[in-house]
């Protein structure tokens, strides 16, 4: 049953810091703006639990744990990396973690792991069920509170993203069929619905790993034994056509990637150029893909970071972060990013920097129906032989930079009812569209920006790097797109809070500084004030300052640094 939790507890007279700690143990602890402190007001008090209701029952059963508790636990372990026996470690005995999740007792109690496994397990099918994903919208309400709190506009963001793979072995061609085939042989081998030939075939094929069979044999004897597999595989599924487990729907899908039944009913091994980066890439990861960008080969996921990047704030907040599969392009990211951080920021985004890998003519068109000012850092392809402009009149001048003169062209209407352009070279006829006019728009555009407007997008990297900071290879320790998704909003969320913890640092350092002058400034006007007084009382005479310890006192004080302040 939910129950929404308390958002302080009693302090206890014996457990408490004040029974625990004295002197400038109880001073550092107490400090509000210690990193334990502050993370309890900035992330694990802001958590609206209300948003994980539907994954209890409302009237029924034993009252839920506090969820604010168990995401916070989330976020700090995500923090530093920490394995699941770590965490709980330090929230049982590290008492300013303990303060950081607002367990401000030694003895107040810590949930289970059953209860914190459990939670992690309903988000997940929650996730799959409602395509809604629990830890996105809580990190979406967190971050829209901290942006109104620190005044943090979004008036203009920037993008960028990052390939990681999935925490999977890297499977041969051979290696991923006979992997497959063997999870489900083993679930359905007791059923007897499998004859007696082919289930001896099977338990001789599949004896050894996938991995050992590859190492011991001959790339002949592994290609015969690919093509058997594929013949014993379209024998058996039609034999479980009514189940709904997963490992026969992955050993059905990874049949269609990898084989193919010609006219003749005979089963047949696909080209490897025939096989998509979109097929399965592991049986225990199925929604991985592969992708190869600028020779950094990857199965596994793209993630996409959006960020605010106001000139007249120095705190920037990341306002959505989305993970795909591999094989998505960056273009796709850009329309969703802006909608999803509109939501967030709390004014209109008037400006987005991003590199060249999200230029499309789509993205361009969507930021131009929105009034947001797409700045691009370059785009794909080479630069062009031929310029385009349009003259005073409106009409296109084509201008060949190699021969350097103006060309006469035709205008004409294809059969698809599309404008072109048309010129004539040497050989033949060149057409132009519409799209080659606005990618050297574009270009112009590009090398007419200040270099310093371009480069607002380059911290974005550094943003990057901060959320996969634990994972340097490229790799996680989790498998599938909604543990994927999970991990970046958490992670986002401690990037943010540490953005915070220092802005917030700052500012108090500044006050401090302008409190330190303000002082200094009002104890000299006094001092003056008061020396101007006794000398007009005393008609004119030469004051001393031991004689006037009043004087003495405000001098001393005048002269002094302040840094104890």
């Amino acid at each position: 049953m939910f129950k929404k939790s308390l958002e302080s507890c009693p302090l206890n007279i014996f457990t408490s810091s004040k029974a625990l700690f004295s002197g400038n143990s109880l001073k550092m602890y107490e400090d509000k703006h210690g990193w334990h402190n502050e993370f309890g007001r900035q992330v694990t008090m802001r958590i609206d639990e209300t948003i994980f209701q539907s994954l209890y029952c409302q009237d029924n059963g034993t009252p839920n744990a506090p969820v604010r508790l168990l995401v916070a636990m989330m976020v700090l372990k995500e923090a530093q990396g920490l394995s699941d026996h770590k965490i709980f470690e330090d929230c049982r005995f590290n008492l300013l973690v303990r303060s950081a999740l607002g367990l401000h007792n030694a003895d107040d109690p810590l949930p289970t792991e059953s209860t914190y496994y459990l939670f992690r397990k309903r988000i997940r099918e929650y996730a799959k069920k409602t395509g809604e994903n629990l830890f996105e919208t809580v990190f979406a309400q967190i971050t829209k509170e901290q942006c109104a709190e620190f005044e943090v506009s979004g008036k203009r963001i920037r993008m960028d993203s990052k390939l990681l793979g999935s925490n999977i072995a890297w499977l041969s061609r051979y290696e991923l069929i006979h992997q497959t085939l063997r999870l489900f042989y083993n679930q359905v081998k007791q059923a007897g619905q499998i004859d007696q030939a082919i289930q001896d075939r099977l338990e001789e094929l599949l004896l050894l790993e996938g991995n050992k069979v590859v190492y011991i044999c001959s790339s002949e004897e592994v290609k015969s034994r690919l093509q058997e597999l594929g013949e014993l595989i379209h024998k058996i599924l039609p034999l479980f056509s009514s189940l709904t487990s997963v490992y026969y729907k992955t050993l059905q899908r990874v049949f269609n990637e990898q084989y193919r039944v010609d006219e003749k009913k005979v089963v047949v091994a696909r080209e490897k150029e025939e096989i998509s980066a979109k097929s399965v890439q592991s049986p225990h990861d199925t929604d991985c893909h592969y992708r190869n960008k600028d020779d950094q080969k990857v199965k596994g996921y793209s993630i996409n970071v959006t960020e605010s990047c106001d000139q007249d704030n120095p705190l920037n907040l990341i306002g959505h972060v989305d993970v795909r599969n591999a094989s998505t392009s960056d273009t796709c990211f850009l329309q969703q990013g802006i909608e999803k951080s509109q939501e967030v920021f709390p004014e209109k985004i008037e400006a987005a920097h991003m590199d060249g890998a999200y230029h499309s003519p789509d993205n361009q068109q969507y930021c131009k129906d929105n009034q947001i000012d797409l700045y691009l850092h370059a785009i794909q392809g080479p630069k062009g032989r031929y310029q385009f402009n349009y003259l005073e009149n409106g009409e296109l001048s084509i201008f060949d930079t190699i021969d350097n003169k103006t060309l006469d062209y035709v205008n004409i209407t294809s059969k698809s009812n599309t404008e072109k352009w048309r010129i004539k070279t040497e050989n033949a006829y060149r057409y132009f569209t519409q799209k080659d006019i606005d990618g050297y728009l574009i270009r112009k555009q590009i090398e007419e920006t200040p270099v310093e407007t371009l480069q607002i997008r380059n911290n974005v990297e550094a943003t990057i790097f901060q959320v996969g900071y634990h994972y340097p290879n490229a790799k996680t320790r989790y498998r599938g797109e909604i543990k994927h998704q999970m991990w970046a909003n958490i992670r986002c969320l401690w990037v943010n809070f540490v953005r915070i913890l220092k802005y917030i640092k700052q500012l108090c350092q500044r006050t401090l500084l302008f409190a330190k002058y303000a002082i200094k400034s009002l104890l000299s006007e006094l001092y003056f004030a008061v020396k101007s007084f006794l000398t007009a009382i005393f008609a004119g005479q030469p004051l001393k300052l031991r004689k006037y310890p009043i004087l003495q006192g405000l001098r001393k004080m005048e002269l002094s640094d302040w840094t104890q302040i």
